[in-house]
């Protein structure tokens, strides 16, 4: 497979007719081959990462190829097969394989204690040990791991081999990593590479994964009004290509501001955010953007749950997002909790720390239980009375004389002040 960079011209993005050629140009070595093939792709709430289009053109381009799609979920819920075709269009629906964080996995190394002492400055002596699906480990003659680069509340910029170990990660990655991010804090790692946990992923990749043949294509888009639009492709293991992607992700989806806004409203599409495990991105990407003292309104028509599992989501109703002090206090005292420590990271994502407020626009999920996890409640039928989605505009917008900053997608981006970055 040749390794490639494909950029747009300035302010302008690449035609679906320019990543299809780039693509089938990389594989040709494979056309007409009896090749098996596995392909590592991102589920729904990656839609606008563009992996649909490539995994597409990959699959009907490589049609004598035996090809499968191993969706790198990480804790989420496997795909419906409507969002499958959604996404993946015309694919079969059996050659999807949904990845299971706690069953599927196989052990194969482990970073020792002093390396990741070592990068966390400290914050963390223990050793990781490295799990995988059991099916990157199998016999193939390729494997293509594909999504987006964009800045990451856990490893600083998504993608490359997070796809890997956290996508398709097991129990103790998973759990570690984002303990990790939390405990070094997110606000020196969103938008950024070389994070601790960046480190330990580079450093499993580079250690237990040299004999496997992998590729990674990496995707830079944005998606104004709903549109992907992508900026840059990138193919090749070499890490230079990840290095080319979190440039131009940081130039496509870093928003740095002069002043801190006093009151940000975010909509969270329904049909991708529907707990808020994934829509407490609305907080994580505005933080460094809310002023102390500030008001956060998410709006969220689909959220009906807290956790993408049952599990994570009787841990974040037990013990609520009640900020960075508490929740590494609460592990120390709690078993539960010690155990899994992607729920407790995602505690301490989820707490502004008191600094500014936050409150959900729910229409699934009750004010009883939104309060019972720290957050403001407004019904939602209420507040798209004054804040309508269909109405305002990315950016700033005066609703009944008030300056707000609207975003219509959190994942998309991140927006802080030029001060906090």
């Amino acid at each position: 497979m040749k390794d490639l960079s494909l950029y747009a011209k300035q302010d302008t993005y690449l035609s679906n007719e320019e990543l299809k050629k780039a693509i089938e140009d990389s594989l040709e070595e494979y056309k007409n081959s009896n090749s098996k093939i596995l392909l590592l792709v991102p589920d729904y709430t990656r839609y606008h990462s563009n992996a649909g289009y490539i995994a597409n053109i990959i699959y009907h381009y490589l049609d004598t190829c035996d090809i499968y799609l191993l969706e790198a979920l990480g804790t989420h819920v496997p795909m419906t097969e409507k969002e499958i075709v959604d996404m993946y269009g015309d694919i079969p629906i059996d050659r999807f394989i949904g990845h299971d964080w706690r069953n599927d996995i196989i052990k194969i190394g482990e970073i020792p204690a002093e390396y990741v002492s070592e990068v966390s400055q400290g914050l963390m002596n223990e050793k990781i040990d490295v799990e995988v699906n059991k099916r990157v480990m199998d016999d193939y003659d390729l494997i293509i791991s594909i999504g987006q680069v964009v800045p990451h509340e856990v490893v600083g910029m998504a993608n490359q081999s997070k796809n890997i170990f956290v996508g398709c990660g097991g129990n103790s990655m998973i759990n570690s990593s984002h303990m990790l991010g939390a405990f070094y804090g997110m606000e020196r790692i969103m938008g950024k590479d070389f994070s601790p946990v960046r480190k330990v992923f580079d450093y499993a990749l580079d250690h237990y994964l040299n004999d496997i043949p992998l590729k990674f294509i990496l995707t830079v888009t944005t998606a104004p009004g709903g549109h992907i639009q992508t900026h840059g492709l990138f193919i090749g293991r070499d890490r230079k290509y990840f290095e080319e992607a979190v440039k131009l992700a940081q130039e496509k989806n870093l928003i740095l501001v002069d002043e801190a806004f006093d009151k940000v409203v975010v909509y969270l599409n329904p049909e991708e955010f529907k707990s808020t495990w994934l829509g407490n991105k609305a907080i994580y990407r505005t933080r460094m953007a809310i002023a102390d003292n500030g008001q956060l309104i998410i709006i969220a028509p689909g959220i009906d749950k807290f956790g993408e599992d049952a599990q994570n989501d009787k841990l974040i109703r037990k013990y609520g997002y009640c900020g960075r002090e508490n929740v590494i206090k609460l592990c120390e005292e709690n078993e539960d909790l010690k155990q899994n420590l992607s729920a407790a990271a995602h505690l301490i994502h989820g707490s502004s720390d008191d600094r500014f407020t936050i409150t959900y626009c729910t229409k699934n999920i009750s004010q009883e239980e939104i309060e019972n996890v720290n957050f403001k409640w407004i019904d939602y039928d209420e507040i798209i009375k004054k804040y309508d989605p269909n109405k305002l505009i990315d950016g700033f917008n005066e609703v009944d004389g008030e300056k707000i900053f609207y975003i219509s997608n959190p994942a998309l981006g991140l927006w802080a002040c030029k001060d906090k970055f």
